[in-house]
């Protein structure tokens, strides 16, 4: 474990993390294996994963099938290109299932390796859209404040956290920012957002750009009627609407795509993460028919944007696998039961602690929000590091989860594996009144 600390402080950079923490305590686990929603690490000790990792691994850890699957394609072909029309099986049958489950009218998926490069490409290919039918002034992106689209420089730039924003300063222009729903009505921030098309000029924008729940901004759902007024506004202006279903795609949501929730269909929807669990990287974008016309009809020569990995055959027999499973086993379908159960507990635990605000979830992607004073929404100062508190009690009892504090806030996240059982739910909000109940005593000893 020293060893191996020591190495890691040397010469691993880790992503989304305090390098100076690092090189003080060095890493705060090394993880070895992991099965069903449990991950254990070197010296043994075993910690549920209420995260599905990065909200990634829905059909659970240590699948055989995945490795399997991988394993075979491995063997027959591991690699080829895509590029220059050049093809493989895998890839076409992979390509011919996303579009057999996404919603109607989207049946063309361009790959990616992962969520970033999927959102950069839908912006690319957006902006082409326009470009090829002579209206190359319409490049603006409007996406929402709070939401999450990755790191590369279109993603980061059509993120609306200012902490990704900052880290490298102004990767691109071209990127506006809306209020979302979030202590907000829906009618207000749709009045933002047509605000923001006037202000801009329809004529210069090329799409709007959102998450169906926003997930890293601290799973932040929109009213019912919220997204269906924006697909309207859209329509209303002539402007493409992308749906970034990274984290709510195959089943996280109780439906297989978030936006089926809202009865809408987008223009262009991007995905990554558990369409292949996490067991190999794969993304992309599925893009809808009177998008693809166009493509087909006025995209002459090279289409000048490709990734070498985009169709990876064998992430493509892992992604065919894993959709198979989540069909086979019903996982939507417990993602929706199990995550009613999830809210329930939720409730009970806002009914029992001092601390608790809002609770919500859809299917199992939910969140708990803490607060100095529910009746009021009175927010816990940032030196108080109530979220952060909270998440070090949990990982003492055991359990994996995550916390946001952007812009003030103190949200617990859950996005547990959509293979976990009754049992598992119970255990898993148990160990959050837990670690609650105790960042409580502490804060109001303080107090």
């Amino acid at each position: 474990m020293e060893h191996l600390a020591e190495l890691d402080k040397k010469h691993f950079i880790h992503p989304t993390s305090s390098i100076q923490q690092q090189q003080a305590n060095g890493p705060k686990v090394i993880m070895e294996k992991g099965e069903g929603i449990y991950l254990t690490d070197i010296n043994g000790s075993e910690y549920m994963d209420a995260m599905s990792s990065l909200w990634n691994v829905n059909i659970g850890h240590g699948q055989d099938e995945l490795a399997e699957a991988a394993a075979e394609q491995m063997k027959q072909l591991a690699f080829s290109s895509a590029f220059s029309t050049f093809s493989h099986e895998p890839a076409i049958r992979l390509a011919e299932k996303i579009a057999s489950i996404a919603p109607d009218g989207l049946n063309a998926v361009f790959f990616t390796s992962g969520g970033s490069e999927s959102n950069d490409s839908a912006i690319k290919l957006t902006r082409h859209y326009w470009r090829i039918q002579d209206q190359p002034e319409r490049r603006k992106i409007i996406g929402l404040k709070r939401a999450y689209h990755g790191v590369a420089a279109a993603s980061t730039s059509a993120t609306g956290i200012k902490e990704f924003q900052e880290m490298a300063g102004e990767m691109m222009t071209g990127f506006v920012h809306t209020e979302t729903p979030y202590e907000k009505t829906a009618d207000e921030a749709i009045h933002d957002l047509r605000q923001t098309i006037e202000t801009e000029g329809p004529d210069t924008v090329a799409a709007v750009m959102a998450e169906p729940i926003q997930g890293a901004g601290g799973v932040l759902i929109p009213p019912d009627d919220y997204l269906r007024q924006v697909r309207a506004l859209c329509d209303e202006y002539g402007i493409l609407f992308i749906a970034d279903e990274v984290i709510t795609g195959f089943g996280r949501t109780g439906k297989m795509f978030g936006v089926e929730n809202f009865s809408i269909t987008p223009d262009l929807m991007t995905f990554a993460k558990g369409v292949t669990s996490g067991y190999l990287p794969l993304g992309g974008v599925i893009v809808s028919d009177h998008v693809h016309e166009m493509l087909k009809e006025k995209s002459k020569g090279t289409l000048f944007h490709g990734f070498t990995y985009s169709g990876h055959p064998t992430a493509a027999a892992v992604g065919l696998k894993n959709i198979e499973i989540i069909e086979r086993d019903g996982l939507v379908e417990n993602a929706r039961e199990m995550g009613g159960q999830m809210l329930r507990a939720f409730e009970k635990v806002q009914s029992e602690l001092d601390i608790v605000g809002d609770v919500r979830a859809k299917g199992l992607l939910g969140a708990v929000e803490l607060v100095q004073d529910p009746a009021t929404n009175k927010r816990f100062s940032p030196d108080q590091q109530a979220a952060p508190k909270v998440i070090d009690q949990l990982h003492e009892r055991g359990m994996i989860c995550r916390p946001v504090s952007f812009e003030g806030t103190d949200i617990i996240c859950f996005a547990p594996p959509l293979i976990i059982n009754r049992e598992q739910v119970h255990t898993m909000v148990e160990k959050l009144h837990d670690a609650v109940f105790a960042v409580q005593k502490e804060l109001q000893v303080k107090g």
